[in-house]
């Protein structure tokens, strides 16, 4: 079966949509036991993988950029997002008013 999508990166999402890559839960306790896929639980953050331009106000004809950029964390909703299946890992796209927040790390 031939695809076109070879990597995420060929992805250039249109408007005020956001790819996002949802980060995986741990998948082996603190004491080294393996947790089953089924009970690892999902992680509502995620990064950025690319953005779409932004959206054109239908008033003004100025495009109001996406808020989010590449390599930002997310807090995302926990139902939602399209997902988009590029070989064996599994992205989501968003539009940018679904995505909650942008996770600040001050370290």
């Amino acid at each position: 079966m031939s695809t076109l999508l070879k990597s995420a990166q060929a992805l250039k999402p249109l408007f005020d949509r956001v790819l996002v890559q949802r980060l995986k839960a741990a998948n082996k306790t603190a004491s080294g036991l393996y947790i089953p896929e089924k009970n690892q639980e999902k992680l509502n953050q995620g990064v950025v993988i690319s953005v779409g331009p932004g959206i054109t106000n239908t008033t003004t004809g100025q495009v109001i950029p996406v808020s989010v950029k590449a390599g930002d964390q997310v807090l995302l909703p926990s139902f939602g997002g399209n997902p988009v299946k590029v070989g064996d890992e599994e992205y989501l796209l968003y539009t940018d008013k679904e995505i909650l927040a942008k996770i600040e790390n001050n370290n």
